[in-house]
């Protein structure tokens, strides 16, 4: 109103000017130019902006969707967006009663004009828990709305990164609850999901899989590489999704998203940092990041480093009956005046020989070249130290002494460099086209030299990985929407490996890990992906791809292992189906199945390899691998019974065709060997007939008011696998006990408190496989006893530029292990981090 009148006032002025013979030409034109003065800024005058904040951390909310219906007659919405400031300008709905915000994390909230004003057009949005309608990007590599898609699924966000405080990614994966985590030492953090481990769940970052051609059926290091501090979310997939997928991906698959530069929506350029340091008491650990963002309305770049380093990890003080002084480090190895000298530790809590540090690096360029067309770039490099590998260190031999003096898997790096373009076209046959080039450069190595043995074994493993993604979608106005795509992924190996004498430096050519003569995979897939929304209340969704791998290796030295063979070749042609729906009977129940097969194809690792997996045990070469193939199922439900309280529930069933697991061999006709001077039994990966698990997870969030809530989660998994031999079940490996966690939360303006408990159950000794992969050696007399650890959290933002994290993990100091792990857990632990946002 008051800029009608404003715009009626001024124009009847410029009238009664102009018709004023008295006044001069000149002052005619400076009052003309006084008007237009004022018709020019008539906008700053009235124009009315509103900012969303996060009522917990105070930091603006970017991207929150602004509606307000117009009078009638008109029935058009008029709406906007927040910019990265979390401000929006309302001038054209400022006379309305009543404005909705709409964001996936925090839901669609009304407020009335009457409070905005109140608030001086400050608005501060709850963030929530309970969110069927939230948008998931992982299950068909597209947005979709979370309550249409047939799959369990975890979202984890930057928010949940920050309060959880994890000191790498398979630490962010294990606060979940839904995720076991095995480590053989503190560099590591190997996910299992439904009993499914290493090379058979799928690691993603930012669209592109990290799993290559030498992800081995054991325990994995690899996700630790991801940086916890940059990413902007994670979705865990659980179950077979190798439709989207293809290979690997049979427990399910980890996307890891990082955050995107930010576009400046005004003129001129966006800057905005976040910084963050911590430390923890018990591996002492210090980690400092830094990340800084720039950007105009077309180009934004994004700059992130973490530097983290650890020291020995000390485990706790008190133990279960059952334990004793299990785990203790009583000795260690150091080197004096070049001499190996075992000392007694003072201190046996603290295990020797766990520290390291690393160092990650992201650079992202954005350039939206128009409203449709946008090119990202993405940098990213992880480097470690060594990584003393602790289970091989804590090994103590026949004489009473520890067996080797040096285990260390080098230092451990991954180098990743892609291109995406982004392409949005709503004619033609595609809505949307996304195509990822990338290349990856891996480098792995162990280290490792025996008590009082002058010779070092150095093996290095290089891995490049080079592949193309393009996928499409399209949807059509009768409620179906396409997804396809192909993907090309190329490997090339190569493994080297020398033995020096640490008192002459004198080198010589020693077995390698992998085929010396190098060795190339291909994965390449064609997919289709098909959601059919029936109606409001039932999707359905389907999808099939067909894959083919290649795989050769080549031994150009078989003088040390004399292989009947120099060369092998390994292709298969594999096809994948899915299909799945959810039925919705009102807002509060949503009830979905879903069916799928999936295949791991044998890889370098399955195919080539030549290692102690343990002592006394030899892994050696299998040229007649067939891929696995899974059969799986699975049906839940999320009950939401009152405004603030949901249960889900997802049982799951998966039989496995041509399982590849590790069993006795015969080694040019012996079924033992010596090797590295110690008599062992020759092992191979074959195909088993068949293999089966089941289980189930089950959680429950409630919000008892805006302040209080509680949430936990519990997951069980049972798996074997059949003897043809001996006609009779086996355990199979990997099979976590039951686990999970239950928390009790606390939260007002700037405050955020969480009580939990993490638990596991007992891994009985009859439950273990006897492949090795279990590390039996590395468990109780009794098998794995149970345990449970009481920890709080807490996160205090002093202002909306400040805030502080503090924590106290295992706080009854108690001294446990995880199952199958080679290390026992952190004892008590207290975590302080000073965060930044500027």
């Amino acid at each position: 109103m008051a800029e009608r009148i404003l715009y009626l006032l001024l124009f009847q002025i410029h009238d009664a000017i102009i018709a004023n013979k008295k006044i001069t030409m000149q002052r005619k034109f400076n009052l003309f130019l006084i008007i237009v003065a004022a018709l020019g800024v008539h906008e700053n005058l009235f124009s009315q902006t509103i900012t969303i904040k996060d009522e917990l951390t105070q930091l603006p909310i970017n991207k929150v969707v602004i509606t307000a219906q117009l009078p009638k007659p008109t029935i058009r919405l008029w709406a906007t967006l927040t910019n990265a400031n979390g401000e929006a300008d309302i001038t054209t709905i400022a006379n309305e009663d009543s404005i909705y915000l709409r964001h996936a994390a925090y839901g669609t909230q009304g407020f009335s004009m009457t409070e905005i004003k109140k608030n001086k057009f400050i608005i501060s949005l709850h963030l929530k828990s309970l969110l069927l309608d939230e948008v998931v990007f992982s299950a068909n590599k597209v947005g979709e709305r979370k309550k249409e898609v047939p799959y369990s699924l975890t979202v984890v966000k930057s928010k949940d990164i920050n309060f959880s405080n994890p000191q790498t990614s398979a630490d962010m994966l294990m606060n979940t609850g839904g995720v076991f985590i095995q480590k053989s030492q503190m560099g590591g953090g190997s996910p299992v999901l439904r009993g499914f481990e290493a090379n058979r769940v799928l690691i993603v970052i930012d669209g592109i899989r990290m799993n290559n051609a030498i992800y081995r059926a054991g325990h994995l290091q690899d996700v630790i590489t991801i940086d916890p501090n940059i990413l902007d979310r994670t979705e865990i997939l659980f179950g077979p999704s190798s439709v989207i997928y293809g290979s690997d991906a049979l427990g399910g698959t980890m996307n890891f998203y990082t955050r995107r530069p930010i576009l400046n929506s005004d003129t001129g350029l966006l800057a905005n940092s976040n910084a963050m340091v911590r430390t923890s008491t018990a591996n002492n650990e210090l980690t400092a990041h830094f990340d800084l963002n720039f950007g105009s309305k077309k180009f934004a770049s994004l700059t992130s480093v973490t530097r983290s380093d650890f020291g020995d990890l000390k485990m706790g003080s008190k133990g279960n009956p059952y334990q004793g002084d299990f785990g203790w480090c009583k000795y260690y190895v150091k080197q004096i005046d070049g001499i190996d000298s075992v000392i007694i530790n003072q201190n046996p809590l603290i295990q020797h020989g766990t520290g390291y540090s690393q160092i990650d690096i992201m650079q992202k360029f954005l350039y939206a070249q128009n409203s449709k067309l946008t090119h990202l770039f993405n940098f990213q490099i992880s480097s470690s130290s060594n990584i003393p590998r602790y289970d091989r260190l804590a090994l103590i031999g026949s004489t009473g002494l520890p067996t080797y003096a040096e285990w260390n898997y080098g230092p451990q790096k991954r180098n990743l460099a892609a291109y995406t373009l982004n392409y949005k076209n709503t004619s033609g046959i595609y809505d949307e086209i996304n195509l990822t080039l990338s290349r990856q450069a891996i480098e792995q190595s162990r280290i490792t030299r025996k008590l009082n043995n002058t010779n070092r074994l150095h093996q290095i493993e290089s891995v490049g990985v080079y592949a193309i993604n393009t996928d499409f979608r399209k949807n059509f106005s009768t409620g179906h929407e396409l997804r396809y795509g192909i993907e090309f992924t190329y490997n090339d190996v190569n493994s080297k490996a020398n033995s020096t004498n640490s008192s002459t430096n004198i080198a010589t050519p020693a077995a390698t890990r992998y085929p010396d003569g190098g060795s190339s995979m291909i994965n390449s897939g064609i997919y289709i992906s098909h959601s059919w929304e029936i109606s409001q209340r039932l999707i359905l969704t389907d999808g099939i791809r067909l894959s083919y791998i290649s795989l050769k290796s080549n031994w150009a030295d078989t003088s040390i292992f004399h292989l009947p063979f120099s060369e092998a070749e390994n292709a298969n042609v594999a096809p994948s189906g899915s299909v799945g729906i959810v039925y919705i009977p009102c807002n509060q129940f949503r009830l979905y199945m879903n069916g799928s097969t999936g295949f791991r194809a044998p890889n370098v690792d399955d195919m080539g390899k030549i290692v102690d997996s343990s002592p006394g045990l030899l892994i050696v070469p299998n040229t007649n691998l067939k891929p696995e193939i899974a059969i799986g199922g699975e049906a839940g439900l999320d009950w939401t019974f009152s405004e603030g309280a949901k249960i889900d529930f997802a049982a799951f069933y998966t039989q496995l065709t041509n399982a590849i697991v590790t069993k006795p061999f015969q080694y040019n006709g012996a079924d033992s060997v010596l090797y590295d001077n110690t008599m062992s039994q020759v092992l191979a990966q074959q195909n088993i007939d068949e293999a089966f698990l089941y289980g189930f997870t089950t959680g429950i969030t409630a919000n008892f008011n805006d302040h209080f809530s509680a949430q936990g989660t519990a997951t069980y998994t049972y798996g074997r696998y059949k003897d043809v031999l001996n006609d009779k079940l086996i355990p199979m490996d990997h099979i976590p006990p039951v686990f999970g966690q239950v928390g009790l939360g606390y939260n007002t303006k700037g405050f955020e408190l969480e009580f939990f408990t993490r638990f596991n159950g007992w891994k009985h000794l009859v439950d273990y496989s006897p492949s090795g992969e279990d590390n039996l050696n590395q468990a109780t007399p009794y098998g794995m006893p149970s345990w449970l650890t009481l920890n709080m959290r807490t996160e205090l933002h002093i202002n909306k530029y400040v805030g502080i994290n503090f924590a106290v993990e295992n706080i009854m100091d108690l001294n446990y292990r995880h199952f199958a792990s080679g290390m026992n857990a952190a004892g008590r632990n207290f975590i302080i981090a000073l965060r930044g946002n500027f």
